[in-house]
Parts: C-alpha cells; sequence; structure tokens
C-alpha cells in the first residue's frame, strides 16, 4: 500500500507568484484551473513564452553584472525560493544583495511600463520579498523591475511591512479557494475579454443562477 506521502503534489500545495497574479486579476481563473483542473493553454500565449525566452536569455548575458544603480554588491540568477510558513515558492530572476546589508528581488518584464506600475507586478516582488526575508534572513525594503520593451528601464519598487502583511491576508484567501470556495468575477469586465476561461465562466453562471 502507498503512503499518504506519494500523494504529496508539490504545485497544489505551494502557491506560486504566477499564480497569485492570475488570482490578484480574477479570482475565479484559479478556481477554474486549480480545483475544477482546466487546463489554461498558457502555452499559446505569446507573451509568457516570449517572456520565458527573455528570462533566460538575461540569465546567460548579464551573469557577471552588478547594476551599480542599485546599490548592488552581489548577485544571485534563478534562485529558487521557498516559504514554509505561508505555503509560497517561487524563482527569482535574480536576487541582489544590497550595500546596505538588504536584499532585493529583479525580475524581468517583456512590457512597457507608460509611467504606471501594476499591482500584480508589485505583488510577485513583495512575494519574492516575503520568502528572501526568511529564506536567507535578511531584510528586503524594495524590488527593482526592468521593463524589456521600455529599453529596460529600470524601476525601483518600494516594499513596506504593510504590503507584506497585505499580501499574507491575499494568500490566505487564495487557500479558501482551494479548499472549493467560488469567488466573485471580477468586476472589470475588459478583463474577461481576453480569457481562456471567458466561456466557461459564462456557461457556469447561467447553471448556477
Amino acid at each position: 500500500m502507498k503512503s499518504s506521502q506519494s500523494f504529496f503534489n508539490e504545485n497544489q500545495y505551494y502557491i506560486t507568484p504566477s499564480d497569485m497574479i492570475e488570482f490578484l486579476y480574477c479570482k475565479r481563473y484559479i478556481y477554474y484551473m486549480k480545483c475544477l483542473g482546466i487546463d489554461q493553454n498558457v502555452e499559446k500565449r505569446f507573451k509568457v513564452m516570449i517572456g520565458r525566452e527573455i528570462h533566460e536569455r538575461r540569465g546567460e548575458q548579464n551573469k557577471n553584472y552588478l547594476p551599480k544603480k542599485i546599490g548592488s554588491i552581489h548577485k544571485m540568477i534563478g534562485v529558487n525560493l521557498v516559504s514554509e510558513k505561508y505555503g509560497i515558492k517561487g524563482n527569482a530572476d535574480e536576487v541582489h544583495t544590497l550595500a546596505d546589508g538588504t536584499m532585493a528581488p529583479l525580475d524581468y518584464k517583456f512590457a512597457r511600463y507608460d509611467e504606471r506600475l501594476f499591482k500584480t507586478y508589485k505583488n510577485q516582488l513583495v512575494m519574492y520579498a516575503i520568502m528572501i526575508e526568511e529564506t536567507f534572513g535578511r531584510k528586503v525594503n524594495k524590488g527593482f523591475l526592468v521593463y524589456c520593451r521600455e529599453g529596460n528601464r529600470l524601476v525601483e519598487v518600494c516594499v513596506t511591512e504593510e504590503d507584506k502583511d497585505k499580501l499574507c491576508r491575499c494568500i490566505e484567501e487564495y487557500k479558501m479557494v482551494l479548499d472549493g470556495y467560488y469567488p466573485e468575477a471580477t468586476k472589470q469586465k475588459s478583463k474577461c475579454l481576453d480569457c481562456c476561461y471567458k466561456n466557461i465562466c459564462i456557461k457556469w453562471l447561467s447553471c448556477t443562477s
């Protein structure tokens, strides 16, 4: 007889930054993907594939480069991070040790900045911050984003204790959805236009109304 440990699914237990980005964009996305097990066909999404290619290329090209602009004195590339306390894991593009002894995640985005910071991007950095603090025992007060479609523009993002606490509450809400709670749909209907679950969501509503 197989032990219960044989049935452990790491991808179901741990929440990743990508999962959290989808959750904060629309909470039902995670319900369909994780609870109902409906494949999102992510490989067909152009931006996702391009983004992965950029991350791999940057990792090879910038192995020894330390951006003085952010006060980096050491960096790690492709860092596997985990927080057992919150049940989250992720792979940061880069983690920098700064001159003041703190650490900071840096993430590449195949996107334009347009003078505004998407909440999903910030929350991804906050999630990395939580894991870095648990993994390395170093304080994280900021993170960095590199916008590849904006001439590799570097943007500094402040990470506060309030940001971390707020994200931890979102993690608890995420876990409720994993337990079967069916969340409300996003109020921003423009988000539904390019959603791979759009038709499923409409049918589900008609069946439950």
